[in-house]
């Protein structure tokens, strides 16, 4: 099943691409965002007391998309990686993360696609639970998660899109032997990979909120028929981007992600939450 998942995401976007090479380069339309933050705090002799601190995140979203006649294939790359470092302290990591998605669709009606999606999570490097840095709490591909999915597609305009499916294949991957050993991330203790099958829908908005503010957000929700259909997974990335002139900007950024198979000290499941907020330069292209 998991073959014939990726023979018709991939290969058939591939044909319907090929069969008009020459047009299909009028039809394509890519670029991105590319975006260095800073900020730094230096304190000497400061009475009121505080640290000094620096710190940096470098945000890169690209996309690139084929739009003829009743064929449509989206295609999305979002990394992101920042570091900090306070006063007498050694550097540690604020941002990680490596996200890839594409969808084919094929046009049933003129708001409604029949669609793929294929989708990969992971990060670049270990991660710790500071202070501690001897053992790594995840990995590069610990965990890796691959998503499959078919279904429908409704995309009243280019602003808003809603894929639901009832059939999805879920992957998680766990390639350090550690975490594996440890059952990590849903794993069975000692197995390197887990599979899911399950519901789907993911929501995506982009609008201009206001002149020279632009919103994007992706809204996922899985439900996992075999185990525990209740206990969906959640996952909302939200980004707003406020410029101000051609190189500068503000971002603010948003994860949210709820995931019952990532347990934490005391054995349960938690809402996580991360918040990114900078002032840098901004290229869109």
């Amino acid at each position: 099943m998991m073959k014939k998942l990726l023979l018709f995401v991939f290969v058939l976007p591939l044909i319907a691409v090929a069969q008009n090479p020459v047009d299909s380069v009028k039809v394509w339309k890519s670029g991105g965002m590319i975006s260095v933050n800073f900020s730094q705090v230096s304190l000497t002799n400061w009475v009121a007391g505080g640290k000094s601190s620096a710190s940096g995140t470098f945000l890169v979203s690209l996309f690139s998309n084929y739009n003829k006649d009743k064929v449509s294939w989206e295609n999305t790359l979002d990394l992101g990686y920042g570091v900090l470092k306070e006063e007498d302290a050694k550097v540690i990591k604020s941002d990680d993360k490596i996200d890839f998605s594409s969808k084919f669709g094929y046009k049933a009606t003129e708001k409604l696609f029949y669609s793929s999606i294929f989708n990969f999570r992971s990060q670049f490097t270990d991660g710790y639970k500071y202070p501690d840095r001897d053992n790594a709490i995840s990995r590069f591909l610990a965990p890796g998660y691959f998503t499959l999915a078919l279904g429908m597609d409704y995309k009243p305009n280019e602003h808003f899109s809603l894929f639901l499916s009832p059939t999805t294949g879920k992957l998680t991957v766990v390639t350090d032997d550690d975490l594996s050993d440890a059952g990590a991330f849903g794993v069975d203790p000692g197995s390197k990979s887990k599979w899911e099958l399950g519901a789907f829908l993911k929501t995506t908005v982009k609008y201009e909120v206001l002149k020279n503010v632009n919103m994007e957000s992706k809204f996922d929700i899985f439900s996992n028929y075999l185990d525990q259909p209740a206990n969906m997974d959640i996952h909302w990335d939200l980004l707003i981007n406020m410029k101000v002139n051609d190189y500068l900007s503000a971002n603010l950024n948003t994860n949210l992600i709820y995931d019952n198979d990532i347990k934490f000290d005391d054995g349960g499941a938690k809402v996580q939450f991360k918040e990114l907020f900078g002032v840098g330069l901004n290229v869109k292209f």
